[in-house]
């Protein structure tokens, strides 16, 4: 378990910036060593999206569309207040995965196709089906790839320069004493 400054010192940023980023993207604040391997993976996703000069508003963008996606597909087990974060971390059947929650949904994600009638969590009925809200399953994971494919298409245009920068950052004079 971590504490905020834990997470903080793992991944070279202030303990106000994770703070920031937790509000942003409406995360629970925890007090205390509270904060699991699977949160800190989480923030590490961003950071490094972050560093790669991926917008915060496209990250908040595929992040809302993920939360949508797994609320839709009753992810919720365990009624934990970090139930979409808990799956982060988790390395096994990457094309089957969120980029960010890293949430299983069932199916090659690429293949446009999804597990619909998964038994994960009894909910109580809505009034209304979820495709007569608007809230379809496949509509938003339609907009979920689209967006991927624009963080995945950015992210690869810096790799070569952010290799570029290492090495030359590595190659800087060390002050001595």
């Amino acid at each position: 378990m971590y504490t905020l400054g834990d997470m903080a010192k793992e991944l070279g940023r202030s303990a106000g910036y994770l703070k920031g980023l937790q509000i942003r993207f409406e995360v629970p604040i925890l007090s205390g060593a509270a904060y699991a391997k699977p949160y800190l993976a989480f923030l590490r996703k961003v950071v490094f999206l972050r560093t790669l000069g991926i917008s915060e508003e496209a990250v908040l963008k595929l992040w809302q569309l993920e939360k949508k996606l797994m609320e839709l597909l009753h992810a919720d087990m365990t009624g934990s207040p970090t139930w979409f974060l808990d799956e982060c971390g988790k390395g096994t059947r990457p094309r089957r995965r969120l980029l960010l929650t890293n949430y299983d949904v069932g199916a090659d994600l690429f293949s446009r196709k999804l597990q619909l009638a998964l038994p994960l969590k009894e909910r109580t009925r809505e009034l209304f089906e979820g495709h007569e809200m608007g809230e379809d399953a496949l509509r938003v994971l339609d907009a979920y790839l689209k967006a991927y494919d624009r963080i995945q298409r950015d992210a690869t245009l810096q790799i070569k320069p952010l290799r570029a920068a290492a090495t030359w950052a590595g190659r800087l004079p060390q002050k001595r004493g």
